[in-house]
């Protein structure tokens, strides 16, 4: 496998930095990756997987949302909507350049990015959410407990991993006001849901009401002893691994046959 570095413009005309991890022959298919909220495209467990998985044969194409990471722009300009904006300017941009992704991938907020964009792309079959949320108010109410001043002022600065993010109200109304629930239960995709029993940065209870919701045929797959950005476990990269390639197998079998 190879790793290829490349920029995009975005709708407002940001520049959008991403990696192609682009497998040896033979390719099964693409997909493209959604990091969590306030990380970035080079956190450990997504490059891992990434990589883990172009060695197989799935090409993972992992990028950076706006004003985060190596992309352009102004991250407290930004919310759930700019976030949708930019997975589909990458989707488009691997559609033109690579081959049109099939599966879409999102760690953390990254993953109800990827189960809400998942069924407006007529490519994509398969979902892969890791410690995703079932709704987004959860965010909204963490980070105003953080600060109030954004609520009372209008802004006001969280520290997120050891970062210092500017965060405005326009982002607290983005993620109040988003109905994920009813989304994730329009999301006719295979979908394969990983969560930690144990995660304490976002309870189980979600991955547990995101399968009682999900539309699509899916599987459950609990990560026992794992945190929340599964980078206390080393072997669960394999198994993360393993498991999507077992289960994106199957279903790429079903759909080629029907």
């Amino acid at each position: 496998m190879t790793s290829h570095r490349e920029y995009l413009t975005n709708a407002n005309g940001d520049r959008i930095a991403v990696i192609l991890e682009r497998p040896t022959e033979p390719i099964s298919m693409y997909a493209v990756f959604c990091h969590c909220f306030t990380c970035s495209k080079d956190l450990k467990a997504i490059v891992k997987v990434s990589r883990n998985l172009a060695k197989k044969g799935i090409g993972v194409v992992r990028f950076d949302f706006t004003g985060l990471g190596d992309s352009g722009g102004d991250f407290s300009e930004t919310n759930f909507e700019t976030n949708l904006d930019d997975l589909i300017a990458v989707v488009k941009w691997t559609e033109q350049n690579v081959a049109a992704p099939r599966m879409l991938m999102g760690l953390s907020l990254g993953g109800a990015a990827a189960m809400v964009a998942a069924q407006q792309l007529p490519s994509v079959k398969g979902v892969v959410t890791l410690a995703a949320p079932s709704c987004t108010r959860h965010l909204a109410e963490f980070l105003i407990s953080q600060n109030p001043a954004i609520e009372i002022e209008g802004e006001g600065h969280v520290t997120i991993g050891g970062r210092r993010h500017l965060i405005r109200t326009q982002l607290i109304d983005s993620l109040r006001q988003r109905d994920l629930e009813r989304e994730i239960a329009e999301l006719t995709k295979y979908h394969l849901i990983f969560h930690s029993p144990v995660d304490e940065t976002l309870g189980f209870y979600h991955a547990e009401k995101i399968f009682q919701l999900s539309g699509g045929i899916k599987l459950f797959v609990t990560l026992d002893g794992a945190d929340h950005l599964m980078m206390n476990q080393p072997a669960d990269i394999d198994f993360i691994t393993n498991q999507i390639l077992l289960w994106s197998s199957r279903w790429q079998q079903v759909d080629e046959s029907s």
